[in-house]
């Protein structure tokens, strides 16, 4: 199996464990509404978005620390999502939700790009390179047979220049002059 699958792989599932964890819910510790109006008054939203580990939010319009409806996936009957703060006053509820947006979608988007790009692009890439490694060889093989050519074609000069003049090769390597009768 090529590795930069298997990475790919590892990554993807790394993810969604990690997707999974995040979004398990924790034990379920129920939280009375009067725990969270002790926090109510103005100036007490640190100490509202705080407590009881993030099961209350506070509502800037009337000042109150309320339970967070954990049934309804966003506190609009409450409170107004310009208004509502939860887990920092900085920044209201309607801001941070679309934060977290933009940040899971730039995330996935990046997650997606990278697997598209080590595994999907990979495929064409090996083509790529083995129509390429296989031109280069052709390329090789064709000059080494121009090169053996060339070098036949050298020897054949030598030996007509050396027939011409007289020169030949003994069986000893060396070379003698013939004489004409």
């Amino acid at each position: 199996m090529n590795i930069r699958w298997s990475i790919c792989c590892l990554v993807v599932a790394v993810f969604m464990c990690l997707v999974v964890c995040a979004s398990a819910p924790d034990p379920v510790t129920t939280a009375s509404p009067d725990e969270c109006s002790n926090f109510s008054g103005a100036g007490k939203c640190d100490e509202c978005v705080k407590a009881l580990k993030g099961k209350c939010f506070y509502c800037k319009t009337d000042n109150k620390c309320q339970l967070y409806p954990v049934k309804e996936l966003l506190p609009t009957k409450e409170c107004d999502l310009g208004a509502a703060r939860w887990g920092t006053c900085a920044i209201n509820f309607k801001a941070l939700i679309i934060s977290m947006s933009v940040i899971a979608g730039v995330l996935i988007l990046s997650i997606c790009c990278g697997v598209y790009c080590c595994c999907c692009r990979s495929k064409g890439n090996r083509a790529k390179w083995a129509r390429e490694d296989a031109k280069v060889e052709r390329q090789k093989e064709e000059r080494k047979m121009k090169h053996e050519q060339k070098k036949q074609e050298r020897k054949a000069k030598n030996d007509e220049i050396r027939r011409k003049y007289g020169l030949m090769n003994d069986d000893d390597g060396s070379y003698h002059k013939l004489e004409n009768p």
